[in-house]
């Protein structure tokens, strides 16, 4: 996991409290522990109860403002810790944006650390449960390429992994993702061309009228386009 992914929201105690990742061995984490109380104490809308993406370059920014607090390499280690854990993933999945010291949001996530928070997220609740997770994870992966605005060429190209369970999950999502959209392109046409009403158009064909007006918000500005 890339260290631009960066951590899990401390439990709500006084004292942050990090969760570590299955990877993450227990005694690096109580190492890290006093630096994390530190970044908890000085940054509670970064650290705090709910964790938000860092930007990048913070790591830099923090040992220039703090020079007294913090060393280079136990900094280093905790903001590791941070960005391995799993609310911190979570945040970063969910494509929030990045924020700096302020809590100012500076930019979006990039599409392919949306995609390895989502990866790495999907092998830990393999780890844990035995019900099948692939369907929630397909769904997250279509998600995530919609709110990347990228085609599909362009997404494959950003988000190449190592991990090829991973890969086909991402490729059965973007295939059912472009099913979908033929559906729904089809779906249009035909009510462009049935001079009907919504609401007609819905009881003609035993349709939700809430599906056929999403299907009508999302194509009306792509045809129009």
């Amino acid at each position: 996991m890339t260290t631009h992914l960066i951590p899990e929201a401390p439990v709500q105690t006084g004292h942050p409290q990090h969760t570590s990742a299955p990877s993450t061995k227990p005694d690096r984490t109580r190492a890290v522990q006093p630096v994390l109380e530190q970044l908890f104490a000085l940054y509670p809308h970064l650290f705090g109860a709910e964790f938000l993406p860092l930007k990048r370059g913070i790591f830099q920014e923090l040992l220039a403002k703090h020079p007294e607090l913090f060393q280079r390499d136990s900094l280093k280690a905790a903001l590791g810790v941070h960005a391995r854990s799993t609310r911190y993933l979570q945040c970063i999945a969910a494509g929030k944006q990045r924020h700096d010291l302020e809590g100012v949001a500076v930019e979006d996530v990039a599409p392919e650390h949306v995609y390895q928070a989502l990866v790495e997220l999907f092998r830990r609740r393999q780890g844990r449960t035995r019900d099948d997770v692939r369907p929630r994870f397909r769904a997250q992966l279509i998600a995530a390429f919609e709110a990347s605005g990228l085609d599909r060429q362009e997404y494959l190209a950003r988000v190449q992994s190592s991990d090829a369970r991973a890969t086909a999950l991402l490729q059965e999502a973007l295939d059912e993702h472009d099913q979908k959209r033929a559906r729904q392109e089809a779906l249009f046409k035909a009510f462009e061309s049935s001079g009907k009403t919504a609401q007609e158009f819905a009881d003609m064909y035993g349709l939700s009228p809430r599906d056929v007006a999403e299907v009508l918000a999302r194509q009306r500005p792509a045809s129009a386009a």
